[in-house]
């Protein structure tokens, strides 16, 4: 993977972790409600599921591309419309409900990792967008086990690192997206439209 394609990509991750998803959700809610160390196991489960997420759909992308020579141009252009359909989604939705609960129960490690594994691995959309955003980066010509190996670590880190940050300013963050929620969904959704148009088209 080329570096200049590798910081567009790294730029890229850094916009998806920030969009309001269930598992930074999650990773916002245990922080206020257990503390940001007890909810490095939240992160780890959600990190592993988006791992393994990543690798089937890697996987299925991996499969298509020997079969055909022109498919990772499909994946290009269809990823890219996907890419824009998310954007107004995400423009169009509604501002964050970030209410907590008073109280809270102390939860074992093991539970809090197995939510977030669960939060990960029980969206299905989350293919969906991988098939959609990973072949925008890939080069045929080089070794995509080698690409999808660097691209499954960058995000992992990326992922993990902004989830645990929620989590250390639970009480600061909160109230600031119940604020400003529906103009974060729009900065966020013009991302995303914005590399659904632009991404197809670089090679």
């Amino acid at each position: 993977m080329a570096l200049h394609t590798w910081l567009i990509f790294l730029t890229a991750v850094f916009g998806l972790a920030l969009t309001p998803g269930p598992n930074g959700l999650l990773a916002l809610s245990h922080g206020a409600l257990y503390g940001h160390r007890k909810t490095l196991f939240t992160v780890s489960g959600g990190v592993l599921g988006f791992t393994l997420l990543m690798a089937l759909s890697m996987l299925g992308i991996g499969t298509l591309l020997q079969a055909s020579a022109q498919a990772l141009t499909i994946l290009k252009w269809l990823g890219g419309a996907y890419l824009i359909w998310l954007g107004i989604q995400l423009w169009r939705a509604p501002p964050l409900h970030l209410a907590m609960a008073e109280k809270a129960d102390a939860r074992s490690s093991l539970k809090l990792f197995r939510q977030g594994l669960l939060s990960a691995l029980s969206n299905p959309k989350v293919i969906l967008f991988f098939g959609a955003f990973l072949p925008q980066f890939l080069d045929p010509r080089g070794d995509l086990w080698l690409q999808f190996a660097i691209m499954a670590l960058t995000f992992a880190v990326v992922e993990g690192s902004v989830e645990y940050l929620l989590a250390r300013m639970a009480h600061r963050v909160r109230p600031w997206l119940q604020r400003s929620g529906k103009g974060f969904n729009r900065c966020c959704g013009g991302l995303f439209a914005l590399m659904g148009a632009a991404l197809p088209m670089t090679r």
